[in-house]
């Protein structure tokens, strides 16, 4: 990969809280290439979201981060120490500017009481040098682009007479408007049925090809990202356990949690057959398990090294890495 335009390092996200201080990110590490769609996988609880959400800052006040955490924007525009900017008006360049974020549950990012033009235009004003009118046409251009028809006439209109897919197709139009370098798609076809869903996926496939933006996916289906990333980020109680393209980690799983998520996948040519869980939940972050977070539930646990030591990536073939003791002892 050439210069990243987004370098996360070593990127750890506490949380002060009445019950004491929580982990929701442990010293995750990933970079996304102009142009590359990126993966981030795992369960709800995993960090996924805040993972998402320390690109921009947008985690809360009561949100600490690690002494060696940086998240750096680069290219050939811009060189932002992410993590150093303190003030709200110094990260608006970043928020919904070079970066933009594509929510799980659109109507609940729309203002009810705001035409979703209206929304579409004063973000254009904030990030843009365009008047009134221009951002105007420009909206009505983006909702047209992403497949909405009569556009001219839906941006006078609010989120609540839009259906879930058309809603999240405006959420796509205005994340897009500003032309950002960096789209962030939290879980962006959960809500909508399959039929939906594949349009949305189309959709983003061709805005990465004719914009050429990076984008950080997040979802806990495989199967979406089978069809959507390069590369993939597994991610499991705030760490990152394997990381590879899509076609090595989806054919070649090296992590148990890796294999446990896709055997979790309907098969069609066996659907009589049960579905195949992770055993166990995910353990809340006030109660991390010491050693390795996923021995609690993990088929493949080394006794006496796994509950008691932290694994370190094991590098694989074609750049594939998964964090694993049995994947060291050749189990």
């Amino acid at each position: 990969m050439a210069t990243p335009l987004i370098s996360v390092q070593d990127l750890t996200v506490q949380f002060r809280t009445d019950e004491g201080l929580v982990t929701a990110v442990d010293g995750v590490n990933f970079e996304i290439g102009a142009g590359e769609v990126l993966g981030l996988v795992g369960e709800s609880g995993s960090g996924k979201s805040v993972t998402a959400k320390s690109l921009m800052q947008l985690n809360g006040g009561n949100t600490l981060y690690g002494e060696e955490s940086r998240i750096r924007f680069q290219d050939d525009e811009n060189d932002i120490d992410v993590l150093s900017l303190r003030k709200p008006k110094d990260l608006v360049p970043v928020r919904g500017g070079l970066v933009s974020m594509i929510f799980q549950e659109p109507m609940a990012s729309f203002a009810p009481a705001i035409t979703i033009g209206d929304q579409m235009v004063e973000q254009l004003r904030l990030h843009t040098n365009m008047n009134k009118a221009e951002a105007k046409e420009h909206a009505i251009e983006m909702l047209a682009k992403v497949g909405i028809s009569d556009a001219a006439r839906r941006f006078g209109q609010y989120a609540f007479e839009f259906s879930g897919g058309m809603r999240q197709r405006a959420m796509i139009a205005m994340a897009l408007s500003t032309q950002p370098k960096l789209l962030i798609a939290d879980e962006p076809t959960t809500a909508l049925d399959v039929t939906i869903q594949a349009q949305v996926l189309d959709l983003m496939r061709d805005l990465v090809a004719e914009f050429g933006m990076a984008i950080l996916f997040i979802t806990h289906d495989l199967g979406v990202i089978a069809q959507t990333a390069d590369r993939v980020a597994v991610m499991y109680l705030g760490k990152t356990v394997e990381t590879g393209t899509v076609h090595e980690v989806i054919r070649r799983p090296a992590h148990p949690y890796t294999s446990g998520l896709l055997n979790a996948l309907p098969k069609l040519e066996a659907l009589d057959e049960p579905l195949t869980a992770v055993p166990g939940d995910i353990p809340s972050p006030l109660d991390r398990p010491s050693g390795c977070v996923f021995h609690t539930r993990c088929p493949k646990v080394v006794p006496g090294i796994c509950d008691s030591r932290m694994p370190t990536p094991t590098s694989l073939d074609g750049g594939q890495q998964a964090a694993c003791f049995a994947l060291e002892a050749g189990l």
